[in-house]
């Protein structure tokens, strides 16, 4: 228990408390991770029975855990202790600092395991913030309140999650483990020590507290639990589109056009008394099925009320609609068939374009294909219930090729499974009202895995060749049997499993080299103002000019990317400089017989180094400094001498902002946007996504990746983990306005082309009213 009889009035470093606090806190910390990490060699061999092929790889990890336990334990507390002795010097310690390693150069590639552990670790920290978030800003004040007022955050409080996530990495460091291994040790982290280091935070909040450590704060009161929302006969029936909504708790989870659609057929129609009816005397399945039947009811009264508004009058569809005789199911299934071995010219152009409808081209090219079969187009019809299936499906992937980032060969693989779901929504009506239809599970995977796909990256083209593989077998095997979808599903989920984690490391990729470009061109930047303000005004010697502005800056630029700003190599850089033209001035006030540059020869070694300059060649550079030196003395002006030619070192572009694509036409005033759309984005949470809409109207979803500690901008990766765009809050807020950003709505690629759908039916059905 932490006691102290001074109750402190104001911040103030208080090494006591200070130490109080590092009792109660470093072992208790350190006992959880030695009590969970006992078990996990149990854990690994149970594992090691299910791993297959993977058996080995778990049963050595398993013998060198327990091997290596107590090395591991030791390197837990060792980072710990690291971290808090930074804090009582009064400079806290950067958990992302130490997690990157600080690489030499910092632009250089780290092994892929120790990248996989970095990512692991960091999604191990996201949690715990997440869910003790209120403790922890506690501590934070409290702590830093304790060592003299600082300001600690989650990357420098020494027992924040960041921390004890970066503990973790260190801790396992040195083990020989396969990845997946070392992945499965790290999860099992996250899943066993979450409790107890949030118990530990919240005992030390108290302790803190009790102590006089800014007792104020206290610990809010949980509110009072909600009493539950009375349900009404809407949600009764919206519950139909996702029969495990209310078992999960979900508020809303069916698609917002299922919601807006009922809403529409309930006033409209007023028999909502009956389908509460309904679902009372029967059983849950049975009054499911009936309310999906009444929203597809609903969806045929809509697509009646807007076909001769939506259709020319001339069309193919149209001059049926008085023939003899509908086309049977058997007849329409063989067409179909036949368009889906074999589409026609015509309905892959209407694929290609964005004008053309692709329900009127379907209705066209099975009554012309019709004929194939003996019947006469000028005796068939389409019934009406396969009317609604094509107008549904073909406004469904007009909707998802004009407003989705498909194009080329992504366009072309979508626009294949046209006809395969037209099949899907004759024999099983209910995928357009069931979330779990495997059918439209496979297109919202495949979807997600064409959008923005370009074939750039082996990743991508390996990911575009699966797809492909999919869609043919589709294609060749779907006859009238549905658990081909199932089957496919399955093995495309699986596979995207596997591609997934090649996203998280190309994201992380994406992330540690912007961080390193900012960090670059932050050490370009001082370099580049300790020049100025040393030379400005000053009319310099050409070699000593080209000196400085050359491998001097591009030396100094390099020892500040190191080393930061306060590092030995940037002091010694910066004295080089100041002694340089201190020479100078002797040289001007005609000294003579001073032994030039002699104090200064191995810096001057170390700078011509920095670019590729070694041995002679230096010396032959470091002789035109001392010769222009001395001719300056003897003012003679015909002895100075130029440098050598110095090899071309040329160091990576500085980062700049980029929104994407989204090209803003005309003149955009950057200062115009909503305050309170900027505070959002600062406090936008890592791994939050916005669509961002380019000026042809096509959305891309972008994930917020990483938020840069240096110039607060924000990076965002596409469904590849590939940066498309980096822009500061205020950037974001103006592209808001500009209506090129927007919430991210992720019901997947099939309810969002529903909502679209619903959109234009309503805005037609709004013409014929």
């Amino acid at each position: 228990m932490i006691a102290t009889p001074n109750v402190m009035a104001q911040a103030g470093r208080d090494p006591a408390l200070l130490k109080l606090a590092r009792e109660a806190a470093l072992p208790g910390l350190a006992e959880s991770f030695a009590t969970v990490l006992a078990r996990f060699d149990d854990v690994l061999f149970d594992r090691a029975s299910n791993a297959g092929a993977s058996q080995l790889l778990f049963l050595d990890g398993m013998r060198e855990l327990r091997r290596r336990r107590e090395e591991i334990a030791a390197g837990f507390r060792a980072h710990l202790s690291l971290a808090w002795d930074a804090l009582e010097r009064g400079q806290p310690l950067s958990a992302e600092t130490v997690l990157a390693g600080q690489v030499e150069g910092g632009l250089s590639l780290v092994p892929e395991h120790v990248l996989e552990s970095r990512l692991a670790v960091r999604n191990f920290a996201v949690v715990l913030l997440r869910d003790w978030k209120p403790v922890l800003a506690r501590l934070d004040r409290r702590l830093g309140w304790i060592a003299g007022g600082l300001e600690l955050n989650a990357d420098t409080n020494p027992i924040s999650p960041e921390h004890i996530g970066v503990a973790i990495h260190e801790a396992f460091a040195d083990c020989e483990l396969a990845p997946e291994v070392r992945l499965v040790l790290i999860k099992l982290c996250e899943r066993d020590l979450h409790g107890p280091i949030g118990k530990r935070y919240e005992k030390l909040d108290e302790q803190l507290a009790a102590a006089g450590v800014m007792p104020q704060m206290s610990a809010p009161r949980k509110p009072a639990p909600r009493p539950p929302t009375p349900r009404n006969e809407l949600d009764e029936l919206v519950d139909a589109l996702d029969p495990e909504a209310q078992a999960r708790g979900d508020d809303g989870s069916a698609p917002a056009w299922a919601r807006r659609f009922a809403d529409r057929w309930a006033a409209s129609r007023g028999r909502m008394q009956s389908a509460q009816a309904a679902y009372q005397e029967a059983g849950e399945a049975d009054a499911m099925n009936n309310n999906q039947g009444m929203l597809l009811e609903a969806l045929h009264e809509l697509l009646q009320q807007t076909r001769h508004v939506r259709e020319d009058a001339t069309s193919a569809a149209s001059v049926a609609v008085g023939q003899q005789r509908p086309l049977s199911q058997r007849e329409m299934m063989s067409v179909l068939s036949l368009l889906q071995a074999t589409p026609s010219a015509t309905l892959r152009a209407a694929i290609g374009e964005d004008g053309e409808s692709l329900a009127q081209r379907l209705k066209s090219e099975v009554l012309s294909g019709a004929t194939q079969l003996g019947v006469d187009p000028a005796q068939a019809r389409l019934d009406p219930q396969d009317e609604d299936a094509i107008d549904l499906v073909g406004m469904l992937f007009d909707v998802m090729l004009d407003e989705r980032d498909l194009e080329g060969r992504s366009r072309e693989l979508i626009g294949r499974l046209v006809v395969p779901f037209v099949k899907v929504a004759m024999l099983d009506r209910r995928m357009f009202v069931q979330k779990t239809h495997p059918a439209r599970k496979l297109l919202n995977s495949l979807a997600e895995a064409c959008e923005g796909n370009t074939g750039e990256s082996q990743a991508e083209r390996v990911l575009m060749g699966k797809v492909e593989e999919i869609i043919e077998r589709l294609v060749a095997e779907f006859n009238e049997n549905l658990a081909i979808f199932l089957t496919l599903e399955e093995e495309f989920r699986d596979f995207l499993t596997q591609h997934r984690r090649r996203i998280e490391i190309a994201e992380r990729r994406a992330a540690e080299t912007q961080r390193g470009q900012e960090k670059l061109e932050v050490a370009r930047t001082r370099a580049a103002s300790e020049l100025e303000w040393r030379v400005e005004d000053q009319h310099l010697p050409q070699a000593i000019n080209e000196f400085l502005r050359q491998p001097w800056q591009h030396h100094l630029t390099l020892a500040v990317l190191r080393e930061g700003d306060d590092g030995a190599a940037v002091s010694e850089a910066l004295a080089l400089a100041d002694g340089l033209l201190e020479e100078v001035s002797e040289a001007r006030r005609h000294v003579v017989g001073k032994p030039w540059l002699q104090a200064w020869q191995p810096v001057l070694r170390k700078v011509f180094a920095s670019v590729g300059v070694h041995a002679d060649a230096a010396t032959t550079a470091i002789d035109a400094l001392h010769d222009t030196l001395q001719a300056i003395a003897e003012s003679r002006p015909e002895l100075e001498r130029a440098l050598p030619e110095l090899p071309q070192v040329v160091l990576p572009a500085p980062p700049a902002a980029d929104a994407g694509g989204v090209e803003l036409e005309g003149k955009v005033d950057v200062t115009d946007f909503d305050n309170a759309d900027a505070d959002r984005f600062r406090g936008m949470e890592i791994g939050s996504w916005l669509d961002f809409v380019d000026k042809d109207g096509k959305v891309q979803a972008g994930k917020l990746s990483w938020v840069s500690p240096i110039s607060s901008r924000l990076l965002f990766v596409n469904r590849r983990g590939v940066r498309f765009c980096v822009a500061s809050p205020e950037e974001l807020a103006v592209m808001v306005r500009l209506g090129r950003l927007r919430p991210h709505i992720d019901d997947g690629a099939f309810d969002s082309a529903m909502q679209g759908v619903i959109d234009r039916l309503d805005t037609k059905g709004a013409t014929v009213h």
